[in-house]
Parts: structure tokens; C-alpha cells; sequence
């Protein structure tokens, strides 16, 4: 799937008239290298949380890993839904991206092995995670991994052309 490549749409009610759809090798190279992303779940009772977390994309898709106690899994066991943003903080310069997509549970072993390396090697000996009952480990400490494959993302572009890029995923 390395080469996939969705449908990028310019939205010119919400771009400068000189902008171009920015391209998802942009988006994806930020999503890769990004430290840190914002995950927003839906509490049962409707309400948002936002969160800040760290994750690895892999194979077009987030991972991110949280305790079972914690507020966003709490969430993600009644609705799956949620919204992941990065990018930068910065008003005249850079992109945006927001991903929109469900959350599912990854308990593969294997699967979680490779995504334990990947973590180890974006973030360091501290972020070493062992895998058991298809959860990771750390220091006694266990968490459920999930994935976020996009429904629809989006990238919001500034700079010389502020633009604001749809991408579809179907």
C-alpha cells in the first residue's frame, strides 16, 4: 500500500486564488515525522476531549497506544470516532493536517511487535514496549494500541498561498 495516493481537492472558497491542492506525499511526510499529534475522541455523554499524544504512521494509517483506563479509551469503547491533527504553530508558514477516521483496536501480535519496533525507533529506548495478551508493555504498565485508518483528511496550507487541500480516501 506504500504507493497509494488519494483523490486532493482544492476548496477555493477557503484558498487564496493562486493556491494549489497541496499533495498527500506532503501530508504524509508530516504525518511521519511529526512528534506529537492531538487526538479528539466524543465522551459518552457527547462531549469532546482532545489529548495529546504520540504515535507512528505506518502503512497509511496512526497508531497510537492508551491505558484501558484511561478518558480516550474510555471513549473509544462507545464510539470510535475521532479527529487527529498535526502540524505547526506557526501563522505564516507550513501545513496542517487533520485526519478523520475510526479507531480500532489492534491485538495481533505480530503486528504489534513491528509497531513496537517502529515506536522504539521514532522515540527512543524509553518508549521500548514488550507485547503481551495483544497489548504493549512498558515498566509493568500495559496499553491498548489502536489504529486510525482516514475517512477524509485535510490539510491546511499557508505561506505565500493559503490553501485548503480535501483529500478522499475512497
Amino acid at each position: 500500500m506504500s504507493g497509494f495516493e488519494p483523490f486532493a481537492e482544492l476548496d477555493a472558497e477557503f484558498s487564496d486564488e493562486n493556491a494549489t491542492a497541496c499533495p498527500w506525499s506532503v501530508a504524509k511526510e508530516l504525518l511521519t515525522g511529526a512528534e506529537l499529534y492531538w487526538l479528539s475522541t466524543v465522551r459518552p455523554d457527547g462531549r469532546p476531549h482532545v489529548t495529546p499524544l504520540i504515535g507512528v504512521w505506518s502503512d497509511n494509517a496512526l497508531y497510537f497506544a492508551t491505558g484501558a483506563a484511561e478518558r480516550k479509551a474510555l471513549n473509544l469503547a462507545t464510539n470510535p470516532a475521532v479527529v487527529v491533527t498535526t502540524g505547526v504553530n506557526t501563522l505564516s508558514e507550513g501545513v496542517d493536517v487533520v485526519v478523520e477516521g475510526r479507531a480500532e483496536r489492534v491485538r495481533e501480535t505480530d503486528r504489534l511487535s513491528g509497531l513496537a519496533g517502529r515506536w522504539e525507533a521514532k522515540y527512543g529506548p524509553r518508549w521500548h514496549f514488550d507485547v503481551e495478551n495483544g497489548t504493549f508493555v512498558n515498566a509493568g504498565h500495559y496499553a491498548l494500541v489502536f489504529e486510525v485508518r482516514p475517512d477524509k483528511a485535510f490539510g491546511f496550507g499557508r505561506g505565500d498561498h493559503y490553501s485548503q487541500t480535501r483529500w478522499r480516501f475512497s
